[in-house]
């Protein structure tokens, strides 16, 4: 049975929000973890509200409620371009393309909800794809290298947007979510974290079966045979047949999750309360890429 979530939209992300942000954990927690704090360890250069994370080539970038940074030969975060925009919802597709959502920086020309603005350098450059002064995107994911459908979760309205093109979209499910994720040989697949669970939709996201069992903050679906979710309390889990399975791996160091990018079946980047994480080993083990600020959960 399929159903339509609607109504107390806003209660529930609030809770999920919430959730993220408040509850913390450490590495100690879980035997199963360990953390190599490594470099950029100077507060002064650390960053906070991190919304997204992803790789171009081998290169890391970081979407923040400043801007977009990437991590410098020291570690510490260098500035990319010239805007400061707060980029609640980013992704890097597979052909490379930057799409990020969210608002202006204070002062800077323009309306307050981005919609859907796409950089092809990288980052250095954007421009305006659709519907700004709409809609700020709190997640943001593409279905493969062979299909460039792009899926929004549009948080003011609690509701999953579909396009194939980035710029002409359609209005799917209403419902109470955190992050959502596409699968990668399976479009039509979609996961959603919510307050009850994460739920599954097999329709591109028209409808979803009701969450239960596994609450996660975050999910991240990477390749196949790599689908990662980061719970609350910063607890790494695995997904299996179509993300109805998850089993637990690890804990990621640093408390409270703030994003989520899973890159291959090894290689995981999360975001916590006290930095950029690393794992080449599918989460068994992390290293610290960039320091972060302890703030709010990333969304």
């Amino acid at each position: 049975m399929t159903k339509h979530y609607s109504g107390r939209t806003a209660a529930a992300l609030a809770t999920l929000s919430l959730a993220v942000a408040l509850t913390a954990c450490s590495a100690d927690a879980d035997t199963g973890a360990a953390a190599d704090t490594g470099a950029a360890t100077d507060p002064g250069a650390a960053l906070s509200h991190i919304h997204g994370l992803g790789l171009r080539g081998d290169t890391l970038y970081i979407a923040t409620h400043q801007g977009l940074h990437t991590p410098g030969a020291d570690g510490r975060p260098t500035p990319v371009g010239d805007r400061r925009d707060d980029f609640m919802g980013f992704t890097v597709t597979p052909d490379g393309t930057f799409l990020a959502s969210g608002h202006p920086a204070p002062g800077a020309a323009g309306p307050a909800d981005l919609g859907l603005v796409a950089s092809t350098d990288a980052g250095i450059t954007w421009r305006e794809k659709s519907l700004g002064g709409e809609v700020d995107f709190h997640a943001l994911d593409t279905a493969s290298d062979s299909d460039s459908t792009v899926y929004g979760y549009d948080s003011a309205n609690g509701l999953l947007r579909v396009s194939t093109d980035g710029v002409t979209w359609e209005d799917r499910a209403t419902l109470p979510a955190l992050d959502i994720a596409v699968s990668p040989t399976a479009p039509g697949t979609v996961l959603a974290t919510t307050e009850s669970g994460v739920v599954r939709s097999t329709d591109g996201g028209r409808t979803f079966a009701p969450g239960a069992g596994r609450v996660l903050a975050y999910v991240s679906w990477g390749a196949p045979d790599a689908l990662f979710g980061v719970g609350p309390d910063g607890a790494l889990f695995r997904g299996t047949a179509g993300g109805t399975v998850w089993t637990r791996v690890s804990t990621v160091p640093g408390g409270a999750p703030q994003a989520l990018t899973v890159v291959d079946a090894r290689r995981l980047l999360v975001a916590t309360q006290d930095g950029v994480y690393e794992s080449r080993d599918a989460g068994v083990r992390f290293e610290r890429r960039v320091a972060v600020t302890t703030g709010e959960g990333g969304h």
